[in-house]
């Protein structure tokens, strides 16, 4: 018997297709495709703001983000990660975005009131509360993600961050060129966003929904003793994400106290290739996160097995990356950038030093995630946080870029020695006895 169009024979295909869970293998390979073109977008409106525009715009720009994004890095409480993790569904969709939706309104709130003491120029403060906006569009989209992710769909978030990514770099730089006004172009960034999440995004987060939890919807709950256990168990991560912040930036404020703008300018390029390398790390810990969790769970060995096979590539990419700039760092520095980069090769040698650290950290980070060993993390950032300002005090003004470099090592290795201790503890920890430590969770 024929069905007409939207038929239940339709939303049943529907639901096989949005069901399908691919391999780890492709989900790495979707997820490193989104992140690369999103990466290479973000750059591309840097860009496009310093040919289109002035010096001055491109500072208003990067002030909006250093402003908001700690901010938001606090509020958002790196709950798509625990989404995506959430391999009992402790909690409900609704739960998550009830919650993001609360942390983006305290973010924006918070962000007004720095603007209003800050002694901006208006135009400047203007730019700042753009970027604020668009940032609180983001931070909605990043929770539809982790209900993707959680189904191990990344396909689905690599093609929406791609199409984000080139939608706002077209949105900038063609309002650049005819306003050559910078708060229109980060307002038509912020709107190309929230259009996206309204279509595409929502569409696809409610038909996951449809087919997975029938008796679920896409809208927030406000069960507040829900809420409540949900921020307090996700707090912790919200804490290390803006200790995080600190460990990345610390290093740059020193360069800058000391040792100047240019200086710093230098030392942020070179610090990009690390970046870059650290496109892939995040591609491959983003895929098998909802695996871990459910490895911790089902099948501890499993679990091991999988983080080493992560750790190994972690050390493999990093060791490839340093042999590179062991022989070639001149060569490189004066092809991506000008010859006077290479000036400071060895400072570059040490920077791919630590990121071949840094590399391993952020895969040991990603297993003791997805064990939800979250306060744990909390003293051990903040120890690399303070190990990184002594080592900056220390180093910079004797050593000046290299000594700068040294102190990201540092900060790397504490981060590893106290992941691996971590990770001992998370692999032996009965998952029972882990869960009877959590905050009630009861529905």
């Amino acid at each position: 018997m024929n069905q007409p169009a939207g038929s239940i024979a339709d939303l049943s295909l529907s639901s096989v297709e949005i069901l399908e869970t691919p391999s780890l293998r492709r989900n790495f390979v979707w997820t490193m495709a989104g992140n690369v073109v999103y990466a290479a977008c973000q750059w591309g409106m840097l860009v496009a703001i310093a040919k289109l525009g002035t010096a001055v715009m491109v500072g208003q720009f990067v002030l909006g983000l250093a402003v908001s994004a700690p901010v938001f890095m606090f509020t958002n409480l790196q709950l798509r990660a625990v989404e995506a993790t959430d391999a009992k569904r402790k909690y409900r969709f609704g739960h998550y975005l009830g919650l993001r939706l609360l942390g983006s309104g305290i973010a924006l709130a918070v962000i007004a009131g720095m603007i209003a003491f800050s002694g901006y120029r208006r135009e400047t403060a203007l730019v700042v509360l753009a970027v604020a906006l668009a940032k609180a569009a983001e931070s909605v989209s990043d929770v539809l993600y982790g209900l993707w992710q959680n189904r191990e769909r990344l396909d689905k978030i690599s093609i929406a961050m791609s199409c984000r990514g080139m939608g706002a770099l077209a949105a900038v730089a063609l309002t650049l060129f005819f306003t050559r006004d910078i708060m229109m172009a980060v307002l038509a960034m912020a709107a190309v966003w929230l259009g996206f999440l309204l279509t595409y995004e929502r569409g696809v987060a409610r038909r996951m929904l449809v087919a997975s939890e029938p008796r679920e919807f896409l809208r927030a709950e406000w069960d507040v003793s829900r809420l409540r256990a949900l921020a307090w168990l996700a707090l912790p991560l919200g804490v290390v994400a803006l200790v995080g912040s600190l460990n990345a930036n610390v290093p740059r404020y020193f360069v800058q106290h000391y040792l100047g703008e240019a200086k710093l300018g230098y030392f942020a390029a070179l610090g990009y290739v690390v970046v870059a390398g650290s496109t892939l790390i995040n591609a491959l810990g983003q895929s098998a996160s909802p695996r871990l969790a459910r490895y911790y769970h089902s099948d501890r060995p499993a679990f091991t097995r999988l983080l080493l096979k992560m750790t190994a590539l972690a050390v493999g990419l990093g060791a490839l990356g340093e042999l590179v700039a062991l022989l070639f760092s001149r060569p490189v520095l004066t092809l991506l950038y000008r010859p006077e980069y290479a000036e400071y090769a060895d400072t570059f040698v040490w920077l791919m030093a630590a990121g071949v650290v840094n590399f391993v950290v952020s895969m040991l980070g990603y297993g003791i995630t997805a064990a939800h060993f979250f306060r744990v993390q909390v003293p051990l950032y903040t120890a690399a946080c303070l190990a990184i300002a002594v080592a900056c005090w220390w180093f910079v003004p004797r050593e000046q870029l290299t000594g700068a470099a040294y102190a990201v090592l540092i900060g790397g290795v504490v981060s590893c020695v106290g992941s691996a201790g971590i990770l001992v503890r998370v692999v032996r920890t009965p998952a029972m006895e882990h869960a009877e430590r959590q905050p009630d969770e009861n529905p």
